[in-house]
This record gives C-alpha cells, sequence and structure tokens, in this order.
C-alpha cells in the first residue's frame, strides 16, 4: 500500500517542527519563554524542510498538479461551450 506523498511531507513538516521545539523546551531558559522556544522551533522546521525535504515536496506539487490537469480534461470543449452559451442567453 502506497503513501499519499501529501501525508508524508505533512508528517516530516511536523516533526521537523516539534522535535526542536521538545529539546528547547528541555532547556532551562526555554521553559520560562515558551512563545520563543515555538518561534525558534518553526524557523529551524522552516530550515529544515528547505534543505532536506525537497524530494517529498516536489512529490507533492507533482501530485497536485496532476489533480488539477485531470479535472480539467474532463470537460469536453463543446460541453463548456454549451454551458457558457446557455449562461448569456438574455433572460425574459
Amino acid at each position: 500500500m502506497k503513501v499519499p506523498p501529501v501525508l508524508v511531507y505533512s508528517v516530516l513538516r511536523l516533526l521537523a517542527f516539534l522535535v526542536p521545539l521538545g529539546l528547547m523546551l528541555l532547556l532551562p531558559i526555554f521553559r520560562q519563554n515558551w512563545l520563543i522556544a515555538v518561534v525558534f522551533a518553526a524557523l529551524i522546521g522552516l530550515s529544515l524542510s528547505l534543505l532536506f525535504l525537497r524530494q517529498p515536496r516536489a512529490a507533492v506539487a507533482q501530485g497536485l498538479a496532476k489533480r488539477r490537469f485531470d479535472s480539467r480534461a474532463q470537460v469536453p470543449d463543446e460541453d463548456a461551450e454549451d454551458d457558457l452559451s446557455a449562461d448569456e442567453r438574455p433572460r425574459e
């Protein structure tokens, strides 16, 4: 069973945030200033995801592009034109 790339990327992004946050909250200075720990963890998580999660991010982008292309390909041009011309008719 293949795991969806969106799920893999989301879990890895959460880990890239939660692991540094947990490590920083173990330090006494960040226990009192937990908001600073959250901000630093977000910056570290963003940096880690940009550096190391390039392939999962590309897989997610490719899947989204494929879904968008497939949804547009399902409507034939003639049907779209008929719908458009029906909307433009003057109402009586």
